[in-house]
């Protein structure tokens, strides 16, 4: 069979993705490869054939390998399957995180294909219509992932991982972006690493997680399925039974210090912010329409609701794809270079996709390995509190 010449064997939605991602426009792209905007995208719509030289140049520009860009087509993350935490996200900075969220994906296929990542185990329940449909789903995402009904969430991250979702940060993006996620074979949820507070980013996972357990086949941007997200995270992590227990009784004065100490004892240990939790004692009307519209003046006035909330939170960061990299250098060898090597990313490219470190000392490898068997069920790590065991759907420490 004769060889495929260039302009059939070169992805067009390779190159679009890379240069997205760099955030780059066609005429700035061409301006550093020294060809025309025009040139550029004849390239990226097929009506162009690249020379091997002007592909040398693209890569080192994208940092990618050129092998790169002569591989299959992308599954590429659209707009119109992605929920948004924030609707309000420009254009452009969406493109540039579904570019980020295109070759993140391109690494989890990877690693599904020799690895036994966690089975999905998400719940979907459809035709959700009123708070107690939401409250209830809630309650049974809790009861399947073995989590409870009536305590908190330790470890957000790690619980929703835990059930098949890989969740990732990405930084360096747009302010305006929190999170979105993509519900797929592999279920994706993209956290902004620059968002800083955990409060707010546990929050955000169990937004998209209720994207996930409420809305398939729903397509994003239909009317009220970000508020039935939202009802769904405050009911996931503060679920009524544990929280109307724990909830202190406001006094029937002002609430003083030593209320608001109070709650933010609660923070500490349910891990949302104290403004989540005033809005759910108000929903669950453990609190009436004129405390709640108090306590909100008071944290608007204080500072809080713009981030500034004292007691901070640990952050709980993506584990799955750390412990895959882990695996892979027991198992196999193999190091974070190898994995980017074989899919033809510069180490720092690499890095920048996965917030994985990549080494890239005389140590670490740089050839392309070949192709690794699928391997056993990742074993369970012992012991060690906050460490987790590469056996995600076992682990029960995401409570």
């Amino acid at each position: 069979m004769a060889a495929k010449t260039h302009k059939s064997d070169v992805s067009t939605s390779r190159l679009r993705t890379a240069r997205i991602f760099r955030g780059l426009s066609q005429a700035e792209l061409g301006a550093l490869v020294g060809v025309s905007h025009q040139f550029i995208g004849y390239i990226e719509t097929g009506r162009k054939t690249p020379t091997p030289i002007i592909i040398e140049a693209i890569s080192a520009c994208l940092g990618f390998e050129p092998s790169f860009f002569f591989g299959p087509d992308l599954a590429e993350f659209r707009d119109d399957e992605c929920y948004w935490r924030k609707q309000s996200t420009p254009s452009t900075a969406k493109q540039r995180a579904l570019a980020h969220g295109t070759l993140f994906g391109l690494v989890v296929d990877y690693l599904d294909s020799v690895l036994r990542l966690p089975p999905d185990n998400v719940p979907t329940i459809a035709s959700v219509s009123s708070r107690d449909d939401i409250e209830r789903a809630a309650e049974r995402c809790r009861m399947q992932w073995g989590l409870g009904i009536d305590v908190p969430i330790l470890n957000v991250t790690r619980a929703v991982e835990r059930a098949g979702v890989v969740v990732t940060r990405f930084s360096g993006n747009a302010a305006t972006i929190d999170a979105f996620s993509r519900p797929h074979r592999r279920s994706i949820i993209v956290m902004n690493n620059d968002k800083g507070s955990a409060a707010r980013s546990n929050f955000d996972i169990a937004h998209e997680c209720g994207h996930l357990v409420l809305h398939e086949g729903v397509a994003p941007g239909t009317p009220d399925i970000e508020s039935q997200a939202d009802q769904f995270a405050s009911a996931f992590l503060m679920p009524r039974a544990g929280f109307v227990r724990d909830f202190p009784r406001p006094p029937k004065s002002t609430w003083n210090k030593h209320y608001w100490d109070s709650l933010f004892s609660m923070k500490s240990e349910w891990r949302v912010s104290v403004a989540a939790i005033v809005r759910r004692a108000f929903d669950l009307r453990l609190i009436d329409a004129a405390s709640y519209h108090r306590a909100y003046k008071y944290m608007s006035a204080s500072g809080w609701l713009r981030g500034g909330e004292p007691v901070p939170l640990q952050v709980s960061e993506p584990e799955i794809v750390p412990a895959c990299m882990d695996t892979l250098r027991l198992h196999f060898g193999m190091s974070p270079v190898d994995v980017a090597s074989h899919l033809s990313m510069l180490p720092e490219t690499f890095s920048q996709v996965t917030n994985i470190p990549v080494e890239t000392a005389s140590g670490e490898s740089g050839q392309k390995c070949k192709v690794i068997p699928l391997g056993p069920r990742l074993a369970q790590r012992g012991g060690v509190q906050g460490q987790l065991p590469l056996n995600l759907a076992d682990d029960k420490s995401g409570r």
